[in-house]
């Protein structure tokens, strides 16, 4: 048990009890260069209540927390946001120890979750619009169903005017300090914007639901399940979420490749350039170099795209064929794309990449670039030529 750890007020008798994951630096697929937080947060009522718990690893921060408060066995009410073990992994560890405790979840899917992962516990489904008393205080439930799980909900206690957002307005960021207007607002919504297009992107739709439904509520604080705590830049997270969630792009381009003997990369310059000189920004990425999570978020608001592979074994390079199916699963919307490429005899790839692109949802809006060996002067020229003409 780590003894040391304390719970940290984050309003009157109520605790962040949560867990600081320093090292984490991949996310079931994405690369998350600044680790994590799991939150957690302990509400001291007539009836005590603990919003979520933390993944399994960290049991012994989150317990040392909460005993720091009270005895976990005094907590009367668990809300389980989210059946997700970043979440809910050390829910049958505080449940044995609060025998007496009734976990609130979701119906049907968060019944359903919960039971599956941690068998028979004293679950009680909620659904929209229900809520329970713990005192001065009241808990109300929101599904937010498939932001980004099918169980997903938001928890809103309209004495404080705080919503414990689950997934929703977090980043992975490990910080020692809690806030938002704690730490530096522009890496706070980069990995805002990181969190969003690597795990809500697919999601749009259903952002937009969530938030008309939270339209109405007044919130003066936005405890996640994930980073800071948003107390000072709410309308901030909540306009970008608006942004982010509607699709839109910017002027922009990300120019993504993989080379052998440099000629893919010298196209994959000559479009960077080409871009800049239309006055449209460009981001290069040589994909050996740079994260695929980094990749996608800077992809998620460009309006345009270009991917270029060499040839190898009639196919396009493994880590453009990785990079595309993991951008193809999060069905990026509103942007417009072409492929390009070298090869010394048979450039498969390049039609490939282009196939792979259209299967993703991206408009083609110039004819793939086929180059064979090394780029002549005249072929840059011609690349450059056709970037310029492009209607867009």
């Amino acid at each position: 048990m780590m003894n040391n750890c304390k719970a940290i007020e984050i309003g009157e008798k109520i605790f962040w009890t949560g867990a600081v994951d320093w090292s984490m630096r991949n996310f079931h697929g994405y690369e998350t260069s600044r680790g994590s937080t799991y939150n957690a947060y302990l509400i001291l009522d007539e009836k005590i209540a603990l919003i979520d718990t933390a993944k399994i690893d960290f049991k012994d921060e989150l317990l040392a927390r909460i005993s720091s408060v009270v005895d976990p066995a005094q907590i009367d009410v668990i809300v389980s946001s989210h059946v997700e073990p970043d979440h809910s992994g050390s829910l049958k560890e505080v449940a044995a120890l609060a025998p007496n405790a009734e976990i609130i979840t979701t119906n049907p899917n968060g019944l359903k979750g919960l039971t599956n992962r941690y068998g028979k516990l004293n679950y009680h489904a909620v659904k929209a619009g229900d809520e329970i008393s713990i005192g001065k205080r009241t808990l109300k439930f929101v599904p937010t169903p498939m932001l980004h799980w099918p169980d997903s909900m938001v928890t809103y206690c309209p004495e404080e005017k705080i919503l414990f957002s689950n997934d929703a307005f977090g980043e992975h960021l490990a910080t020692s300090l809690r806030f938002d207007d704690e730490n530096d607002l522009e890496t706070i919504l980069r990995e805002a914007k990181k969190y969003y297009a690597n795990i809500l992107m697919p999601f749009g739709k259903q952002a937009q639901i969530a938030l008309k439904a939270l339209g109405d509520l007044e919130i003066k604080m936005i405890a996640t399940g994930h980073g800071v705590i948003w107390r000072t830049h709410i309308d901030k997270i909540f306009d970008c979420y608006k942004k982010w969630s509607a699709g839109e792009v910017e002027e922009r381009a990300v120019v993504v490749f993989d080379s052998m003997w440099h000629s893919t990369e010298i196209l994959a310059r000559t479009i960077t350039e080409a871009f800049a000189k239309r006055g449209i920004p460009a981001a290069y990425y040589d994909i050996k170099k740079n994260a695929l999570a980094d990749i996608v978020t800077d992809i998620f608001t460009s309006k345009y795209l270009a991917v270029g592979s060499p040839t190898i074994n009639n196919q396009m390079m493994p880590t453009i064929a990785a990079f595309l199916c993991y951008l193809k699963g999060l069905r990026p919307v509103n942007h417009k794309a072409f492929a390009f490429g070298s090869y010394g005899w048979g450039g498969q790839s390049i039609g490939l990449v282009e196939d792979e692109l259209k299967a993703a949802g991206f408009e083609i809006i110039l004819e793939k670039i086929r180059v064979q060996n090394l780029p002549t002067v005249q072929q840059l020229d011609d690349i450059t030529e056709k970037i310029s003409a492009l209607d867009l």
